[in-house]
């Protein structure tokens, strides 16, 4: 079995412990999922995953109540604790098969059964596999090796069947095909553009999500194309599928493939730029019509405030070499100008130009210290209202002008910056 997991690593060491310690208790237990997936596609497991014919209860009784959490008892699903923190933690789920998907995500009841059974009510065959660690054996009730060798995602069983049951496994065929760089099975396929207008019954937290992971993975560009192959990008994006051409265009899908970052704001920043240009209106409606979408998602504040600067500073760089200073330090001393110099070289590359504006931004970045990209300011609204201004916008109007002329750096002490204060004031009564 293919592994990059070394045998000395505390999660697999707990993953081994786990299984010995149910089947020394009288259970059949056995590794299931995504880490006997991965394993097999030589990848080292990010958790590791336990199915098993112990019940929930019998799981705690085991393990004991200190070390188990009921994270999900009535679908006979507890998490077990490692002896460390480098060991992580567990699910045991009991073997089971489902009762009908009422809601379109969980199903109404379930039965415990044998690991066949089991196999057969999961997702893709993919994922279906189980893993004997202490025989060093894998055990295929659903034909998922040899898809992983053909570098396919199938559903288990009728695609139809699994789709009605959980409309969210849609979108985690893509993903699995786009991160895997395997492709959909052809029965699989069809049945998510049968089921694609469905996907509005799945929460938008639950989609946000898996768009998350998918635009956060190098394969993002497959994977949105792969989203519109299967008529299910009109339902994660509507605002912006309506844009004649969108993906059409060699020129987003090429930038999503050649984005470095593997931020997720930087790629959706991409993705929501046609429909930032496409606005006639000022720069504010342009960013509130960016926000809404953010919002419509359920982003967080800090993802949103991070996709809407993008967008807006784009902009700011063409020909950022011949602007003033002040404008250029603001923008590199934000938190996210390295996201914004990776999009803006993404997107000039798409087009068969050099990133000259991002490359002069980091040529600039590499020889300027932090205090001459954010100096200390020089003098306050104190320093104005002394001279007997009230309150208002001519006091900051006054203290931008300092402010911008020492970026400049065309006053360097508090005292120039006093004497050019006097004479701003002098000119403007």
């Amino acid at each position: 079995m293919a592994t990059t997991a070394s045998s000395s690593d505390p999660r697999r060491q707990f993953a081994v412990s786990v299984v010995e310690t149910l089947r020394d208790a009288g259970f059949e237990a056995l590794w299931a999922g995504g880490c006997v997936r991965d394993q097999l596609l030589g990848k080292s497991p990010k958790d590791y995953d336990v199915a098993s014919t112990a019940t929930p209860d019998e799981v705690i009784r085991i393990f004991g109540t200190r070390r188990t959490i009921p994270v999900g008892a009535s679908f006979g699903v507890v998490m077990v604790l490692g002896p460390t923190k480098s060991a992580g933690q567990i699910e045991i789920a009991t073997f089971r098969s489902d009762g009908e998907y009422l809601d379109g995500r969980r199903p109404n009841s379930v039965q415990f059964c044998r690991p066949e059974e089991d196999a057969r009510r999961r997702d893709f065959t993919i994922n279906g596999l189980f893993f004997d660690p202490i025989r060093n054996e894998v055990i295929d009730y659903v034909g998922g090796r040899e898809d992983l060798a053909a570098g396919v995602v199938r559903a288990i069983g009728d695609p139809v069947d699994r789709f009605r049951e959980d409309k969210l496994r849609m979108l985690r065929a893509v993903r699995f095909a786009a991160t895997f760089r395997f492709h959909l099975d052809v029965e699989t396929a069809d049945a998510i553009r049968q089921f694609a207008t469905a996907l509005n019954q799945v929460s938008v937290e639950r989609i946000a999500q898996e768009l998350r992971r998918m635009l956060s993975h190098s394969t993002r560009a497959k994977a949105v194309k792969m989203l519109e192959e299967t008529s299910l990008f009109a339902e994660v994006l509507p605002e912006i599928s309506s844009i004649h051409g969108l993906l059409q265009q060699d020129e987003t899908l090429d930038a999503l493939g050649l984005l470095e970052s593997a931020s997720f704001e930087a790629a959706l920043s991409l993705l929501l730029r046609p429909l930032y240009a496409s606005e006639e209106q000022e720069t504010k409606r342009r960013v509130a019509r960016i926000d809404e979408v953010c919002r419509r998602l359920k982003m967080s504040n800090e993802e949103t405030e991070c996709v809407c600067w993008l967008l807006n500073s784009l902009p700011v760089l063409d020909n950022i070499a011949s602007q003033p200073l002040h404008i250029l330090k603001p923008l590199l001393n934000h938190p996210h100008a390295k996201l914004l110099l990776d999009v803006s070289s993404a997107i000039v590359r798409s087009c068969g130009r050099d990133p000259v504006d991002a490359e002069f931004c980091r040529r600039y970045l590499s020889r300027t210290s932090p205090e001459t990209l954010a100096p200390a300011t020089l003098i306050d609204g104190r320093d104005v209202m002394g001279l007997g201004i009230p309150a208002g916008p001519v006091v900051r109007e006054l203290l931008a002008t300092i402010r911008n002329e020492q970026l400049d750096e065309r006053l360097a002490t508090r005292e120039q910056a006093l004497v050019r204060l006097r004479e701003l004031y002098s000119s403007a009564r």
